[in-house]
């Protein structure tokens, strides 16, 4: 049997153990370094991502729109937080609505480069307009941006366009609607000028040009204004009425080549009562074409081509003498209340015709009430909601339904009609009763007794 011994290790023993466990020195460029995931690493992509969704929605803007615009504008990963963060800081220092810097920053993120709005950092009050808007704001900064302009530029511009005799609420509508005119020279501006001096325009008159038409800035006097002129001329119109006109309403030079032909033309066609077309040139034909123009504009902006809202007005010539805010109105309520598409005014263009207040809306509240109890048989359109006579209306829908009788209105029991005449008016009609006589009685028997 073997007998396992055990003896104690000697110091020399130990020393050579230790030496061999320790590891020897190594160098750095030796040493493996422990592999990071990116998504723990504070510079990576993802990291940058959570910081620039935290710094935009610290700012307002709507976290369900942020990952699209993120992922849409990846270069702001290669921006500076800090200087990002101080570029928002100068773009809302210029105290303009929140929608409004969100907006632009959507449509232009290019806009939060530090270098560039470091620039604006004095702020937009410094230029010295007066009173300025948000869209003026936004529209001098998108237009600075692209071009690489400086606030002095914008500066440069304010003092020319004042030194030639434009007010501040001017310059300011110019600078929002044609910013252009930042890098226009005074030249430029002062032939538009000399244009209109040379017609007979008063000079009073010019700042009211320019505040009524911004973009005339950019018409060229050669291939636009002076076309223009001769062609009211042609039509048979003397220098006096189109002066006066443009005076009382400038935007009529903003009219295009043979526009004003094209409503001429189109107002000799129309038929319809002898008031309304008397209200139509009640202000003389040059005026009446002009408000052809601005109506066939104002349907085209909600999706009309013009030979459809030439259409419309001809099968309703009121839209003319209506106002454009009027009509604007009912076709918000009819695209947006309604839910009808706006060619349905192709085939129904009397809704623009009617009262809004008095028939519009009382019907479609008639209507909705109705149909969201089940009370109609059938599915009522445009047409049958416009085109039925008020008594008519009222007899198919009001009439059998007593609580629609308050919304409707005019045939309601609870609403008084005042009498057209003054009580005791029927007194003074009485025809006069004169007294018989004994002779008046034998004339007529002697007159009938003859029959």
């Amino acid at each position: 049997m073997a007998i396992r011994v055990l003896t104690r290790p000697t110091v020399h023993n130990l020393k050579s153990i230790v030496a061999f466990q320790t590891p020897k020195p190594q160098s750095l460029s030796t040493v493996t370094q422990i592999p990071v995931s990116p998504r723990n690493s504070p510079q990576s992509p993802y990291r940058k991502q959570i910081s620039l969704f935290n710094l935009f929605q610290r700012h307002g803007f709507p976290p369900s729109q942020l990952h699209g615009f993120l992922k849409k504008n990846q270069f702001f990963q290669n921006y500076n937080p800090h200087e990002l963060e101080k570029s928002l800081g100068i773009l809302f220092s210029f105290q303009i609505p929140q929608k409004f810097i969100i907006s632009l920053i959507s449509d232009y993120p290019r806009l939060l480069e530090f270098e560039f709005l470091k620039k604006w950092e004095m702020g937009i009050a410094k230029l010295g307009v007066s009173g300025v808007s948000p869209l003026m704001i936004r529209n001098v900064l998108e237009f600075s941006r692209r071009f690489e302009l400086d606030p002095v530029d914008v500066s440069r511009c304010v003092k020319i366009l004042k030194g030639l005799g434009l007010r501040d609420g001017t310059v300011g509508g110019v600078l929002e609607e044609f910013p252009r005119v930042i890098v226009m020279n005074e030249g430029e501006i002062q032939r538009k000028i000399q244009f209109f001096l040379g017609i007979g325009i008063p000079e009073n008159s010019i700042d009211g040009i320019f505040h009524s038409l911004p973009g005339i800035l950019g018409f060229g006097v050669e291939d636009r204004l002076k076309p223009l002129l001769s062609e009211f001329l042609k039509l048979g119109f003397t220098e006096k009425v189109v002066r006066r006109e443009i005076s009382r309403e400038p935007r009529m030079l903003g009219m295009e080549l043979g526009e004003l032909s094209r409503c001429l033309e189109f107002l000799g066609t129309l038929k319809c009562r002898v008031p309304i077309k008397e209200n139509i040139f009640s202000k003389g034909e040059l005026r009446a074409g002009f408000e052809v123009k601005l109506r066939v504009d104002c349907l085209c902006c909600y999706g009309l081509i013009r030979r459809e809202a030439f259409e419309v007005l001809w099968k309703e010539p009121r839209v003319i003498i209506y106002e454009i805010k009027d009509i604007e109105e009912k076709i918000e309520f009819l695209v947006h209340t309604m839910r009808y598409n706006v060619g349905c005014l192709i085939e129904v263009p009397e809704y623009l015709g009617v009262n809004f207040d008095k028939q519009i809306v009382p019907r479609w509240n008639v209507i909705e009430y109705l149909r969201s109890k089940g009370g109609l048989g059938c599915k009522v359109g445009l047409k049958g909601l416009i085109k039925p006579s008020r008594l008519r209306f009222y007899n198919l829908y009001v009439k059998p339904y007593p609580e629609c009788e308050k919304m409707f209105g005019r045939f309601s029991s609870d609403v008084e009609v005042g009498n057209r005449h003054p009580v005791g008016l029927w007194k003074l009609m009485k025809p006069q009763k004169h007294p018989e006589s004994e002779e008046d009685v034998k004339n007529m028997k002697f007159f009938v007794q003859s029959l």
